[in-house]
């Protein structure tokens, strides 16, 4: 007894003195291994099974977002090619006697001004001046009254062409002697037609070259209709005043007539034409305006195309024009040729052939079908059924096949 109570002394101090620490240390050290009691001590199964040691992890140090993308190189990034510009035309100081081109009219002739601006600003012998009012016509003439204005703008400026467009503003009732004539009744068109006639007469009295440009198609079929009513009054007042006459019609619309916002422009390339209200110019539409008058300036003002005896620029109209004979003596006159004339030695023979061979005029098909004759096949052809085709080509006609060869 006294041993049995030394025992349980031994390993009470034995129990006591672990330290509870290590006890811990060693639990979350093993994977899931069963405790031992002190009744494993005394009754057996005191066998230390081996501790199953976990290899600590290897810890992962994760850098934080940041810092891996400042650690990451930036990706260069792809700059699309730039294409370059092209260089503003530069422009060339006008000379001080530089013919001048008077441009008057509503917005019409505002951008006809503006596209002349640009056709001639290389050319220091031109010069344009637009004095237009875009909201002016010829039926308000209490707002602007060309009839008025226009012969003091030609005393003062003294113009080599005058340039004229209106009537885009003239789809309105007009005042006569007092009373309201609606519009295109047949008072208000007697009297648009005389105003017209008197703007002719009065600009051609000056002894200045006029240019009237019609009016171009607009986007409601009641305008356009209205617009083409002006151009022929136009047409028939400028060219009886001995003016000239400007159709624009066909550079707006497509083959069937009919109004466009894009078109070609001045290159063939198709192009905006008309503004987002349908009325207004684009810059291209400006350009192909002037386009039209600027063949007939170049006509009238030939001698201001040239110094020092070189001929100017000019994008799109030549400079070359063609002219008649001064002298009748100057023409040549051949004598007319017979249809019955003999025809000339070989003048039926191709150089290096011969003569045609007579035939009968019979084609091999009517030979084939009134008297069975068949055209013999050349030789090589699909055809060709003879049995000595693979021997060199014969004439048939003088080496008959023999008997023995069919």
């Amino acid at each position: 007894m006294v041993r049995f109570h030394r025992l349980l002394v031994f390993l009470a101090c034995l129990v006591i003195a672990v330290p509870p620490a290590a006890i811990y240390s060693d639990a979350v050290a093993q994977e899931r291994v069963q405790r031992r009691t002190v009744l494993d001590f005394l009754f057996g199964g005191f066998r230390r099974r081996p501790r199953a040691t976990v290899q600590p992890r290897a810890q992962q140090r994760v850098q934080p977002r940041r810092t891996q993308a400042r650690s990451q190189k930036p990706k260069a990034r792809t700059k699309a090619p730039q294409v370059a510009a092209p260089a503003a035309p530069v422009m060339v100081e006008k000379l001080a006697d530089a013919r001048k081109v008077l441009v008057v009219g509503d917005f019409v002739a505002s951008g006809i001004g503006d596209g002349l601006t640009e056709a001639f600003l290389q050319m220091p012998g031109v010069t344009i001046e637009a004095r237009t009012n875009g909201s002016s016509g010829l039926v308000r003439q209490d707002y602007y009254d060309w009839d008025r204005q226009l012969p003091a703008l030609i005393d003062e400026i003294k113009p080599a062409v005058v340039v004229l467009s209106l009537g885009a503003n003239d789809r309105q009732m007009m005042a006569i002697g007092g009373a309201k004539e609606k519009f295109r009744s047949e008072a208000w068109t007697a009297e648009y037609t005389r105003r017209v006639e008197k703007l002719a007469n009065d600009t051609r009295g000056k002894n200045v070259p006029l240019l009237w440009v019609g009016m171009p198609a607009f986007p409601t079929a009641s305008m356009t209709a209205d617009m083409s009513a002006f151009n022929t009054i136009y047409r028939n007042a400028v060219e009886k005043a001995g003016g000239t006459f400007i159709d624009i019609w066909d550079g707006f619309v497509d083959e069937d007539g009919k109004f466009v916002v894009t078109g070609s422009d001045i290159n063939g390339q198709q192009v905006r034409l008309r503004g987002s209200d349908g009325v207004s110019m684009t810059k291209a539409g400006k350009r192909k305006l002037a386009f039209y008058v600027e063949k007939e300036i170049r006509r009238l003002l030939g001698d201001a195309m040239t110094v020092d005896g070189q001929k100017q620029g000019g994008e799109a109209v030549s400079d070359e024009l063609v002219t008649a004979p001064a002298d009748p003596a100057d023409i040549l006159k051949t004598q007319p040729i017979s249809l019955t004339d003999p025809t000339l030695d070989g003048g039926l023979v191709l150089l290096g052939g011969a003569a045609p061979d007579t035939t009968s005029g019979r084609s091999p098909r009517d030979r084939m079908v009134e008297k069975g004759d068949f055209a013999a096949a050349p030789a090589g052809r699909v055809d060709d059924f003879r049995l000595d085709k693979l021997r060199p080509a014969i004439n048939v006609t003088q080496a008959p096949a023999r008997q023995d060869e069919r």
